[in-house]
């Protein structure tokens, strides 16, 4: 009875130390609810990752699987290919090479190709470049994006990171730059009837006019040119034309963006593609020779590109300190012209002289000595140390391929003219060399 009585009083004393811990949060009751909530929600979650009733998995382009030299036709006999060869059936005998119906077939379709090809390529050219540039940028953006995964970042997370700051970049460059080119612009155009009219003025002028009546033939130039209708309607075509290039020039770069994100997220993919298009027995060497020519490409892109923006900020401090005119826009022009190799530094020295010389002499000669010794310790110190896992190309085979691809492509033929002749130099040493070595 005592016990009893003991663990009555006992209860009774901890009933509201029983009541305390159900308002606690830690109680069973409310764990359980917890427990519902997230079963629910995962419930909901899973839900909403099935796929719709009657959806089937979409479809995708695998690479077939690989087996030894061995195994294929042992498979390709029996069946045994995971029914890839029943469900086809058994190939048959091959025709003789040497037949005749074989040779003057096989001779007639491989011509038709190559008008093909040719009539393809000569009327896609601006979507090849479009396609060119786009792989040079995703060849550039490589191996950030390599760097990224080494440091444990999912690839898709990593192309987005670097496209994200590609843009970035880009964007906010262009959005601090064009609002002072457009400034710039119309002071020069606000100024350029002052020039004309000091260069009519000038001394120089006056002789030249009294001896050959320049400015009388200059008046009956414009005469003409007010008085045909042809040339107005040229304008009104310029303008025209201008707006039109412009859109289109908006609309290739965004192209160019969007190719280049696919060419980024794929490009493991497209290797591997592209290695199993090799007999197997050179399969390795072809993918070790790739990936030698595609890294260099990228650190190429990478290093020029830091090469282009050291350049234009010397260029622009420079600028600055003497007092070159425009110094913003005429920065933004070295830093396009020194994307192109070798002679981009120089052609960008001249145009900024140009424009110096109208400061006085004395502003382009310390702007000149400034800049030409510039360039000279980039050439032996700054390029060096950029491009040490880059190309090597010899000097006089760089010259040749810069001015050779800058004719055949513009802009973007200089820019991938130097990545393109080292991987011809090295495909040359490392198979034409090595094969005729063997003879």
């Amino acid at each position: 009875m005592t016990d009893k009585t003991e663990e009555s009083s006992t209860g009774h004393e901890n009933q509201p130390a029983a009541g305390a811990l159900e308002s606690s949060p830690d109680t069973p009751a409310t764990a359980k609810r917890r427990g519902s909530a997230a079963a629910a929600l995962g419930q909901l979650v899973r839900r909403l990752r099935q796929p719709l009733p009657g959806a089937q998995p979409r479809l995708r382009f695998e690479i077939p699987p690989e087996y030894n030299h061995t195994e294929v036709p042992a498979a390709i006999e029996d069946g045994e290919t995971g029914g890839r060869a029943a469900q086809f059936g058994r190939p048959g005998p091959r025709m003789s090479m040497q037949h005749p119906l074989y040779m003057g077939f096989m001779g007639t379709v491989g011509v038709g190709l190559a008008l093909l090809v040719y009539w393809i390529g000569s009327n896609t050219t601006q979507l090849l470049l479009w396609i060119v540039a786009a792989l040079f940028i995703a060849l550039g953006l490589e191996p950030v994006v390599g760097w990224l995964e080494n440091r444990r970042i999912p690839r898709p997370v990593g192309i987005l990171l670097a496209v994200l700051v590609l843009v970035v970049a880009v964007g906010g460059f262009f959005a601090t730059l064009i609002p002072t080119i457009v400034e710039q612009v119309t002071q020069i155009v606000v100024q350029a009837p002052t020039w004309v009219r000091d260069f009519i003025d000038s001394e120089f002028f006056r002789n030249l006019d009294n001896e050959f009546g320049v400015r009388d033939r200059i008046n009956e130039e414009l005469d003409k040119f007010v008085n045909d209708p042809a040339a107005m309607g040229g304008i009104f075509g310029g303008v025209v034309g201008f707006g039109s290039t412009l859109a289109n020039g908006l609309f290739g770069t965004l192209i160019v963006l969007v190719l280049s994100l696919y060419f980024l997220a794929a490009l493991p993919a497209m290797k591997k593609w592209g290695y199993r298009l090799a007999p197997r027995s050179r399969r390795a060497r072809v993918e070790a020779l790739s990936e030698e020519i595609t890294r260099s490409v990228g650190n190429y892109v990478i290093g020029q590109a830091c090469v282009a923006l050291l350049n234009a900020t010397f260029a622009f401090i420079v600028m600055s300190i003497v007092g070159v005119p425009f110094a913003l826009l005429l920065a933004f022009v070295v830093a396009l012209l020194a994307f192109i190799p070798l002679v981009g530094g120089m052609i960008a020295g001249i145009v900024v002289l140009l424009v110096s010389l109208t400061e006085g002499w004395q502003t382009a000669a310390v702007y000149g000595i400034c800049y030409f010794a510039y360039l000279q310790f980039e050439a032996y110190f700054i390029s060096p140390r950029i491009m040490q896992k880059a190309v090597a190309v010899p000097g006089a085979v760089a010259v040749i391929s810069v001015i050779a691809g800058g004719s055949l492509l513009g802009v973007l033929g200089a820019l991938i003219a130097i990545p393109t002749a080292a991987a011809i130099l090295l495909l040359v040493k490392e198979i034409y060399i090595v094969r005729q070595d063997k003879h």
